[in-house]
């Protein structure tokens, strides 16, 4: 019986175990995803741009509000009256004046110049929010970029230190062998153990540095934390020399760039504004028309009825004199308006020297990356030369860990190169706005 009890207990372990590893299996979902398709992805899934395209809905809303206040407007009413029995003395003539309902409909439309700018003004808030919506597009595209690109450079950098470990681990195991039967000494082994330990914590370092570039990409996809990604796209396709040879040779077109898009409508939000300032002075229309209708809640005859059924009328308000207020209203606009201008000069000026600055910068690094590249490629050939040699007996471990700690160098620099051509070419996408 008790065999029995624990034989049960045991399958019952069993299957709760294979059970919990199926829905831990079940649960972790695999997400293979090209550079395009993860940068759709974050557009699709981020909250700070549905944020912005909710900026866009209130401008186009604000901007039908602005236009709907120069159309007419319609009210309806309702009032009831009681004089509490009181009767009006009309030189002798007694005149009820009983308990009253009126109902009245008023219909007006009101124009003054500024309302007409304010429209313009909300006309112009809603294509600077488009613009702030299509930059924010374009920050979240450029970072996903960024991390998708420095995963897969984590991932070659990892490759290269594992075919280095494997190289060292093979030419310590024979060292060992060598020190054991007593043809090399502990030394040389010690050297390459050492060799061996600090490539092995540079491996433990790029896993860490992976998996940290990773979560920020799931968190700009918005993707669960157990979501495993794979990137489908190769470094070596998306560092193709023609992209790189046609960004330096397109030209700058400001009206593309939404930085200067952004400061333009700035500046012609300010001359709406001033506009908007200086008609504040002038003359206000309003015309109206009201209908009542008064109904005596008595049968007394002897009511007497003053209330029109129909009545129209117009107001013209004219300004006269506002103590010098409206004046500096306007010449407050008006200063505002010139430095707005200025920003905008100084804007167009600053992208220029940007664009040849950033053409610089990924000239200059396509070169460092070429070079380094190069050298790591001669510095790799060496070491397998040493590496040779000390199978062969003709190189020292001194020379062999020496030549595998110039080749790391070379390694981490050369990764290096490519992140700052990476991101070089990145900074130039986002200025001409590719």
């Amino acid at each position: 019986m008790k065999i029995n009890i624990k034989r049960a207990v045991l399958c019952a372990g069993v299957f709760a175990a294979w059970t919990l590893s199926a829905l831990s299996a079940f649960s972790q979902q695999k997400l293979s995803l090209s550079l395009q398709q993860a940068m759709d992805l974050a557009v699709e899934r981020n909250n700070t741009l549905a944020n912005a395209a909710l900026d866009v809905r209130i401008a186009k809303a604000n901007k039908w509000a602005a236009i709907a206040a120069m159309l007419p407007q319609i009210s309806g009413s309702a009032d009831y009256s009681n004089f509490m029995g009181y009767e009006m003395d009309l030189r002798g003539m007694t005149i009820a004046m009983p308990p009253y309902v009126t109902l009245g409909v008023r219909t007006s439309v009101t124009f003054t110049p500024a309302m007409l700018v304010n429209a313009q003004i909300s006309e112009i808030s809603d294509k600077m929010s488009d613009i702030t919506l299509q930059q924010s597009e374009q920050d979240i595209t450029n970072q996903v970029k960024t991390l998708y690109l420095s995963a897969l450079v984590s991932e070659e950098v990892l490759d290269l230190l594992g075919r280095n470990l494997e190289c060292l681990n093979r030419l310590y195991d024979m060292t060992t062998t060598s020190v054991s039967v007593g043809a090399s000494e502990q030394t040389a082994a010690d050297q390459i153990a050492v060799q061996v330990a600090q490539l092995v914590n540079s491996i433990a370092s790029s896993r860490r540095t992976i998996e940290m570039t990773y979560n920020s990409l799931r968190l700009l996809l918005d993707e669960d934390v157990t979501t495993e990604i794979e990137l489908t796209d190769y470094l070596e396709s998306l560092m193709s020399t023609d992209d790189y040879m046609e960004l330096l040779a397109e030209d700058f077109d400001l009206e593309r760039n939404y930085t200067w898009q952004l400061a333009s409508k700035s500046t012609e939000l300010s001359k709406k504004q001033l506009d908007a300032t200086v008609m504040g002075s002038l003359p206000s229309l309003t015309a109206y028309h009201q209908y009542s209708y008064k109904e005596y809640l008595s049968k007394d005859a002897n009511v007497m009825n003053m209330t029109p059924p129909n009545m129209v009328g117009a107001t013209l308000s004219v300004p006269i004199f506002t103590s010098l207020q409206q004046t500096k209203k306007v010449e407050a606009a008006r200063l505002a308006y010139d430095k707005q201008k200025n920003t905008m000069h100084d804007t167009e000026q600053s992208l220029k020297v940007q664009h040849r600055q950033l053409c610089y910068n990924l000239s200059t690094a396509f070169d460092t990356y070429t070079t380094q590249k190069q050298n790591m490629e001669v510095t790799q050939r060496v070491f397998d030369n040493i590496s040779r040699r000390y199978e062969q007996g003709y190189s020292s471990a001194m020379d062999l860990t020496n030549t595998g700690t110039t080749l790391i160098n070379a390694q981490s620099t050369y990764v290096q190169s490519i992140m700052e051509f990476l991101n070089a070419r990145i900074a130039l996408e986002k200025l001409l706005n590719k």
